[in-house]
């Protein structure tokens, strides 16, 4: 039976030997003291029950237990016949270095001897053993629980050999972990570079007033998805970790200025759930409860802002050649459960939102780690932004754009944009308009949904509509403006019935017929500065294209009638307050957040978004029971679909889904 010995039976030690052993390896665990080897072989021993209870170990937890033997305060004879040595010892570098002088002295010359540092240097640890021995040193950072989490770092030191990587991404696959390179050893390796960027721009974000812990967590969690917030996050993992962390890595000349918040908490020892207090209050020490951090409260946060210095960070490790763009995405999607990678964040926001957001921290701070990494200069002076323009980090199909007469429809992965393009017009709505958007959503109905899943409506210059051109009317008789009305709202119908989201972007005006349109689509998202209304009163008639049906279904009848009757604007944050926009956004982040929020609904599986879609739109207008009956048939119906499958699995496997719309 091939023998690992593990050294240091705590939390990552006691996982790592579990691993080994239900791998099949004979495992010497030792730790200083019985009692510290007690305590793990019962956690090791809770854990494969636990394991074997779900069907994910084939052999009775007993027998993978019996591989696990405890040995007192003996690295020597731990590691006699081993041909690897895991040590996951307490982070200090006096330690590490003793554990691996003793293991040179006694362990096989062809043995590997790895450590799990999370943040210590490979190369120091390695100079702790003979010349003859350094190429056979190499980091093997598993992340907490090592039993649960999938990713394991591999970091070469200035002496590791490209063989002994190799071994250790071979021991890691039969463990049944993932890998990634880190061909340099630098503080942090990668995953702990990344979320010490985060940790800094969320705590300066809050230290200079610009947004609470509460408002900062809940735009990490609910905008861009991250599972956990970072002051969250660092409570549960503990703030002294993340003090003794830092420290340890800007010794080594990561360039860092400590946020005062997170050195506070650790000098007033409230270190997180362990201690019951960090930056939230928890029920007892050791007890995690989740926050309350409301989904509204982070609504007006920029996370660009918050994960501009991580994709800063990561743009650093490609540039360096540290590691490769695919297992920096790689590791931060497995090491901390990233929806996205840092890179893969860039090129949805665009590189050069990225930059700027950048710039907008070095300013403030003088902080020379804000500082734009030359890559990422280099991306936006080429017009690699990213999907917008089909290159960034990564090659997406190419944006097609057309330009009509009074639109423009764009083409990009996955997302349609039309474009009302009448500015001189304030995209006032005249007969030619009518016939192109007739025309785009004859187009998108044809179109496959890995072509275009989520369609946009905005418009360009200072409004998204000014409503309808009343001079293109002029003269009309009552039958024609009777029938052009029917067209109008039968266009909107059509929007409103599309088999696939619409958003409508309100960059400003959204007046009378513009309003009209905006109120057909399924999500409105308004710029700040936007201005709404049914302004017809005012002018002798009286909205004609849906808008006495559909503004008193959003707002309600009494609501809907004061407008109308009123004639008056109301800006975008009354609009939000009453119901007839989803969000309002800052106007110099309008196209970001329009183009973040329709990326995000076009990696939904598209056919349940559509069923989603019908059922409520036409179940709205019909008795409940009627509803009922549409919702039942269509949730039956998708359980017909490979999406359904796809997403059970990828949620079992704990993987993000790839739906087809299939």
């Amino acid at each position: 039976m091939p023998k690992v010995a593990v050294i240091g039976a705590g939390t990552m030690g006691h996982g790592i030997a579990e691993l080994f052993a239900i791998a099949g390896y004979e495992v010497a665990l030792v730790d200083v003291a019985e009692d510290y080897l007690k305590r793990a072989l019962q956690n090791v021993e809770w854990s494969l029950k636990k394991l074997a209870e779900k069907g994910q170990i084939k052999e009775d937890p007993s027998v993978v237990l019996s591989r696990v033997k405890p040995i007192v305060n003996d690295v020597c004879k731990a590691v006699e016949g081993a041909e690897l040595m895991v040590e996951a010892v307490v982070e200090d570098i006096e330690v590490k270095r003793r554990v691996f002088a003793e293991a040179d002295r006694c362990a096989p010359p062809e043995a590997i001897l790895a450590t799990n540092t999370s943040s210590l240097p490979i190369t120091e640890i390695s100079e702790a053993v003979r010349p003859e021995r350094r190429s056979k040193v190499v980091g093997m950072h598993f992340f907490n629980p090592p039993v649960l989490m999938p990713l394991v770092e591999v970091i070469k030191g200035a002496y590791t050999s490209d063989e002994t990587v190799k071994k250790i991404v071979e021991y890691a696959s039969k463990l049944g972990k993932q890998t990634v390179i880190v061909n340099k050893d630098v503080p942090g390796f990668i995953v702990n570079r990344i979320l010490a960027r985060v940790n800094d721009a969320a705590c300066w974000m809050v230290a200079r007033k610009e947004a609470t812990v509460q408002e900062v967590d809940s735009a990490l969690m609910y905008k861009a998805g991250l599972p956990m917030g970072a002051f969250i996050l660092l409570d549960y993992t503990g703030i002294d970790v993340a003090c003794f962390i830092g420290d340890a890595m800007s010794k080594r000349g990561f360039k860092t200025h400590p946020c005062p918040l997170i050195v506070e908490k650790c000098q007033q020892k409230k270190f997180g759930v362990k201690t019951g207090e960090g930056f939230y209050k928890y029920p007892a020490p050791g007890k995690f409860q989740w926050p309350e951090v409301p989904k509204s409260a982070g609504e007006r946060i920029d996370v660009v802002a918050l994960l501009a210095p991580a994709i800063n960070e990561a743009a650093y490790l490609l540039r360096e050649g540290i590691a490769t763009r695919e297992d920096i995405d790689k590791a931060v999607k497995l090491g901390l459960n990233w929806p996205k990678g840092p890179l893969e964040f860039a090129d949805e926001f665009g590189i050069d939102t990225v930059v700027k957001a950048l710039g907008e921290w070095r300013q403030k701070t003088g902080f020379e780690e804000f500082e734009p990494d030359p890559l990422l200069r280099d991306m936006v002076a080429k017009g690699k932004l990213g999907k917008k323009t089909g290159e960034g980090f990564y090659t997406y199909v190419k944006a097609e754009e057309k330009k009509l007469e009074t639109i423009i429809i764009r083409y990009e992965p996955g997302v349609a944009w039309i474009i009302l393009n009448r500015p001189e017009r304030l995209n006032a709505i005249n007969p030619k308009m009518v016939e192109e958007l007739w025309k785009a959503i004859d187009e998108i109905e044809q179109m496959d949904y890995d072509k275009v899943r989520v369609v946009v409506i905005t418009g360009t210059g200072r409004a998204f509509s000014a409503g309808a051109d009343v001079t293109a009317f002029m003269g009309a008789t009552p039958v024609t403006i009777f029938k052009t009305s029917r067209k109008l709202q039968i266009l909107f119908e059509r929007i409103e019935a599309l088999d696939r989201p619409v958003i409508c972007g309100i960059n400003g005006y959204a007046l009378g017929g513009g309003l009209e349109l905006a109120m057909s689509c399924d999500i409105r998202i308004a710029a700040d500065t936007a201005e709404l209304g049914q302004p017809e009163i005012n002018l002798g008639f009286i909205p004609g294209a849906g808008g006495t049906q559909r503004l008193a279904r959003h707002i309600g009848r009494d609501r809907a009638k004061e407008l109308i009757f009123t004639g008056d604007r109301i800006p975008a944050r009354e609009a939000e307050r009453l119901g007839l926009v989803n969000r309002v956004v800052p106007a110099d982040k309008f196209e970001q957040e329009l183009r973040a929020f329709a990326n995000k609904l076009a990696e939904k599986p598209p056919l349940a978004l559509a069923m989603a879609k019908y059922a409520i739109n036409f179940g709205i207008e019909a008795p409940q029971w009627v509803g009922m009956m549409l919702e039942a048939a269509q949730f039956g119906l998708l359980f017909t679909t490979e999406d359904v499958i796809e997403g059970v699995s990828a949620f079992l496997q704990k993987r993000k889904p790839q739906f087809k719309g299939k």
